[in-house]
């Protein structure tokens, strides 16, 4: 579904990724695990298109999704003609708008006269807390709350492959598995993901394959389980 080939990125005049080359296939949960400033977070910017002075510069490299070279095509398109969606690090919600007007922002780039309810309705079964919620200002909701908006808004915009950066970021314990349990129905009712997370243990028993990044480079890939099993993810990232 998602193939990035020797993709090489900088901010400015300093290279980020160093030729990265990984693959997504549909229905996976394909996580990204490393330390602070490995690169995962501008992988996916690159990937999601998202353009200077906001994202990084590629320079080198193939991303294609689902046949498509993503690198010549325009990021609002990503959206709206491959449904792709990007849900950011630090959530970005709009605070002086209640749940549902954030929800229906998501929507833009839906046909006009398409009949929504039935994605609200879904939206609200994963996230209860957000319907109880809906006609709140979104400033007023907890962090968790918010972190759920900001994931429900990327599934509004009607996307097939959803990347998430940090989503458990900032979570009591109780609402990030909250959150892991609605992403893990997202998936087996179909939905691709690319994931980022802080909590590589927790990423690592999510996710199917994983890649681990280091100074913009990969150094390890595999299923999950194996993973898991390897001495040096222990020794970094399980406390082993």
């Amino acid at each position: 579904m998602l193939s990035v080939e020797n993709l090489k990125v900088k901010y400015g005049n300093i290279e980020a990724l160093h030729g990265i080359s990984f693959h997504v296939n549909e229905g996976e949960v394909v996580t990204l695990i490393g330390a602070n400033g490995a690169g995962k977070s501008t992988t996916l910017m690159s990937v999601a298109r998202l353009p200077p002075p906001e994202g990084p510069r590629v320079t080198e490299g193939e991303v294609l999704f689902q046949g498509k070279n993503l690198l010549k095509t325009p990021a609002h398109e990503v959206v709206s003609k491959l449904k792709m969606a990007l849900c950011p690090e630090g959530r970005h919600i709009f605070g002086n708008l209640t749940v549902m007007e954030n929800l229906k922002l998501a929507t833009y780039s839906r046909n006009p006269g398409e009949n929504l309810e039935a994605e609200y309705r879904h939206i609200f079964d994963l996230f209860p807390r957000l319907h109880e919620r809906r006609h709140q200002r979104s400033e007023s909701l907890s962090g968790g709350e918010q972190q759920m908006l900001a994931v429900s808004r990327a599934l509004m915009t009607g996307c097939k492959f959803l990347m998430l950066d940090e989503p458990s970021m900032g979570l009591a314990p109780l609402l990030m598995y909250d959150m892991f349990r609605a992403l893990k129905r997202l998936n087996q009712g179909g939905m691709t993901i690319l994931l980022v997370e802080q909590n590589a243990k927790l990423a690592l028993q999510f996710a199917h394959r994983a890649y681990v990044l280091d100074t913009g480079a990969i150094r390890l890939e595999g299923p999950c389980s194996e993973l898991m099993d390897h001495p040096d993810i222990k020794k970094a990232y399980l406390g082993g």
